[in-house]
């Protein structure tokens, strides 16, 4: 009985060891190599920084290449980008390129590698596997792949993603509404998702990061209400709050997307698997709360009174907190 309520309860609290500024902190570094001419190649290092700290990551490349040019190093208080050349003797292929210092984050890195004839090789490095070996003819399987993985971390990941996406299933009363709101929630964060990646849209990343905070509060307030029989428009027609609050949460996800980084000549392919990678996490969650839904229904003849109300207050005061500490951040 207990344990389908502290699953919720506790999804819900989880939240308070994400502040404001981590929810969205999906920064793994990113390497991209590009090979300019025969066994030359021009490297782009991303790191994630606060301020003038960065992660102490470092490239170890193969034997048998040596640098051309020196590192060009900017700091942009997010991030340490550095570029410089290196002449590989007998190119990278079969070679193994490692991340230095990875094994002691909880961070990944994201590889990428093209080729001069196009081919491109994208890996995903994490702290138990900080290298990778360079394919002789890669395919745009490995980007598919790797997006899509980072897709479902992140909103597995994204506590306040999860929170709204829940008190969306306790607003909702009926199967055909609730199929309504969560496609009227993945049409909207697509749309909002696709524009801020291809740079035709864009919003301050700290005010979205508030307003999807302040989005969950909305939603737990309009649980409480239909709880006290009060039927407004809101408790209608969710899937009109779910798509307006949608268009704002895709605004979260591009943010999230720039700063891991997109292959620029894999733009539509890292977007549309990143995409379904964040509809395959959120369909898991969905499918687990709603089982825990279930039991609880089945467990307590009286769980659709005290025990949704307990979760929505906790959803509501997470989401509160989150809230303020996002403002105070500005």
């Amino acid at each position: 009985m207990m344990r389908c309520l502290v699953f919720l309860i506790s999804l819900a609290f989880a939240g308070f060891g994400h502040t404001g500024a981590q929810a969205h902190e999906l920064r793994p570094a990113y390497l991209e190599i590009t090979e300019a001419t025969p066994g030359i190649y021009d490297i782009l290092w991303k790191v994630p920084a606060r301020g003038e700290f960065r992660l102490s990551l470092n490239v170890r490349l193969p034997d048998n290449c040596t640098e051309t040019a020196a590192p060009v190093t900017i700091n942009d208080g997010a991030a340490v980008l550095s570029r410089w050349s290196i002449a590989c003797e007998g190119g990278l292929a079969g070679r193994t390129i490692s991340i230095d210092g990875l094994a002691a984050t909880f961070t990944d890195a994201l590889v990428r590698i093209a080729h001069l004839d196009g081919s491109v090789q994208s890996a995903r490095l994490m702290p138990d596997y900080p290298e990778v070996t360079v394919e002789t003819s890669p395919t745009l399987t490995d980007t598919a792949r790797t997006y899509f993985l980072l897709g479902v971390e992140h909103i597995l990941l994204g506590f306040d993603h999860l929170l709204f996406v829940l008190a969306l299933l306790l607003l909702i009363g009926s199967l055909r509404t609730l199929v309504e709101t969560i496609t009227a929630f993945t049409v909207a964060h697509s749309i909002t998702l696709a524009f801020t990646t291809l740079g035709l849209a864009n919003a301050p990343q700290q005010p979205v990061e508030a307003l999807i905070a302040l989005s969950i509060v909305f939603v737990a307030a309009e649980i409480l209400r239909k709880e006290n029989g009060r039927i407004d428009f809101s408790s209608r027609y969710p899937w009109v709050i779910a798509f307006l609050f949608g268009l704002l949460h895709g605004f979260g996800f591009g943010g999230a997307l720039r700063e891991i980084g997109l292959p620029q000549q894999d733009v539509p392919l890292a977007l549309l698997t990143f995409n379904l990678g964040v509809e395959a996490g959120q369909l898991i969650f969905v499918a687990l709360a709603l089982l825990a839904i279930a039991g609880l229904k089945l467990l307590l003849a009286e769980a659709t009174v005290w025990p949704k109300r307990a979760v929505t207050y906790a959803i509501g005061s997470v989401s509160a907190v989150w809230f303020v500490e996002r403002v105070a951040g500005f």
